[in-house]
């Protein structure tokens, strides 16, 4: 399992996808999450899986790679695509237990849901691939640098954002290691599913446990090293912005624009 995740893992590159500034890399993230929500029409979720891919062939990541990032999160794919399917009506009705009811429009809403939720984690997932987490630390905190005259913590919020992304990988390493050990020790993880979920607080205690460990030795690391906030600090890659940013945004503005054209269409 450990060895399977790696969202909100870095993969080392030299596309121009890696090149680009991590603020630019951000802003056109939420770009791309706000034009896949306003996508309503299959055409338009076709042209951003185009795109998506090719964003993917840009960055030079393996689709093996890909796969490996996604994996983890598509459980909350299946549970939203599962929920659609049920709660969406419309059309003849193709199976029915009681009262519940799978219709075809249930089933175009599933399909749709589902496809529309992977692109945007293959999004998501594609901005951590291509960026260093110091960068993404460093850009959350400059665009919202702004905001901490009137009193938010900009510094604070990108290094917990930082460090969120850097515990992930530790955290499924932990959870592989807890049931690994667990199992050996007997525990009927493995059996009928109402065993699996009663026994599954022996797994759920013992990696919170690690969880908080972990977080009070980093605490008390920063404070032995006297980590006092981002006064002062200096960094050796400082971020700008280039001609290949500016790109991007426009790249971003086409698609944007060619899925407005498609819905008018």
């Amino acid at each position: 399992m450990a060895s399977s995740f790696s969202f909100g893992s870095y993969f080392p590159g030299e596309s121009p996808l890696h090149r680009l500034d991590a603020r630019t890399k951000l802003l056109c993230g939420v770009a791309f999450i706000v034009v896949l929500l306003a996508s309503k029409s299959p055409a338009q979720l076709g042209l951003v899986a185009l795109f998506t891919v090719a964003l993917y062939a840009i960055g030079r990541i393996p689709p093996v790679k890909a796969a490996k990032s996604l994996a983890p999160l598509m459980a909350i794919v299946v549970i939203v695509a599962l929920l659609n399917l049920f709660v969406q009506q419309g059309g003849a009705v193709l199976a029915q237990l009681g009262p519940l009811r799978i219709s075809e429009g249930g089933v175009a809403a599933c399909a749709f849901m589902a496809c529309r939720l992977t692109l945007m984690m293959l999004g998501m997932s594609l901005i951590t691939l291509t960026t260093m987490t110091l960068d993404l630390t460093e850009a959350v905190e400059k665009l919202l640098a702004p905001l901490a005259r009137v009193g938010l913590p900009a510094h604070e919020l990108g290094m917990i954002m930082g460090i969120a992304l850097r515990f992930m990988p530790q955290f499924a390493f932990e959870l592989t290691s807890i049931y690994r050990a667990q199992i050996s020790r007997g525990a009927a993880l493995e059996a009928s599913p109402v065993k699996g979920v009663r026994m599954v607080n022996s797994i759920i205690v013992p990696l919170f446990t690690s969880a908080f460990r972990h977080a009070e030795t980093l605490s008390a690391a920063m404070d032995a090293r006297c980590y006092h906030g981002g006064a002062g600090r200096t960094r050796l890659h400082p971020l700008h912005f280039a001609a290949r940013d500016a790109v991007a945004a426009g790249v971003m503005a086409a698609l944007a624009a060619a899925l407005f054209a498609l819905g008018i269409m």
